[in-house]
């Protein structure tokens, strides 16, 4: 179930649902329907054929420019869908069938599609965080962390934003983090428990802080510049659920 042959179709599976997460991407910051109408060209608006909408080789055939007005596509099609076609195959390479790989693979699939619409938007949009918690904390009855751990995650990700917001709010009286974060930090908790969802936090904050550092060094950004916390937390995330029980395990070696 894990040879060659299945990695192969699970690559190919992940590209067609990475060929998705780009029309919600495009879409859901747009308060448009993610499967009505079909797939068209942003700029001319013409429906694309069933040869056009095949994930990246469409893109390479047609030197990533639209067959009717020429105009260039974002290179995030093609760089979503491969992502998405090499998660997939890596995930059923690791974990095998079963409800984990579900469950990993329907969070790695919310992760893709924050980290995209945050970074162009600064949007966290409600449709993924929130029916993503109720997803993550069903699936943990039946895989990890398991229910407690979920319901803790839950918590514990929602509150501790939630309160650094608060105390920021009556310290500075303006706001620092939007309560997107804090639903899509709830989301995390209940997909990978809260202690791995306390290391995302540490490591979002770590690479925040030095993104925000390189800006201001370049000039590019002050201390109240916006940056898209939401991005980090996928990033965070993914590492947290990948390798962040090695990370949490080496950290506490040191007490």
């Amino acid at each position: 179930m894990t040879g060659p042959a299945a990695i192969l179709v699970a690559a190919v599976f992940g590209a067609i649902v990475g060929s998705f997460l780009n029309v919600c991407i495009y879409r859901l910051p747009l308060g448009q329907s993610v499967v009505w109408p079909s797939s068209a060209c942003p700029h001319c608006k013409r429906s694309l054929a069933w040869f056009e909408n095949l994930p990246v080789v469409s893109y390479l055939v047609l030197w990533g420019r639209c067959r009717t007005c020429r105009h260039p596509i974002s290179g995030r099609y093609p760089l979503v869908e491969a992502l998405t076609a090499l998660m997939c195959a890596a995930a059923w390479w690791y974990y095998g069938p079963g409800a984990l790989v579900f469950s990993r693979l329907l969070f790695g699939c919310a992760l893709i599609v924050l980290f995209a619409i945050d970074l162009e938007h600064h949007l966290l949009p409600n449709v993924i965080t929130l029916p993503g918690m109720a997803a993550g904390f069903a699936l943990s009855f039946v895989c990890g962390p398991g229910w407690l751990d979920s319901l803790f995650g839950i918590m514990v990700g929602g509150g501790v934003l939630y309160g650094i917001a608060e105390l920021y709010y009556r310290v500075r009286h303006e706001e620092g983090l939007g309560m997107g974060d804090v639903k899509m930090l709830a989301m995390i908790g209940a997909f990978i428990g809260w202690k791995l969802t306390l290391v995302t936090l540490m490591m979002a904050s770590f690479a925040g802080s030095l993104v925000g550092v390189a800006l201001m060094v370049a000039h590019k950004g002050g201390m109240k510049y916006a940056l898209p916390f939401g991005t980090f937390l996928a990033l965070g995330a993914a590492l947290a659920a990948t390798t962040g029980q090695g990370i949490l395990d080496w950290y506490l070696r040191f007490w």
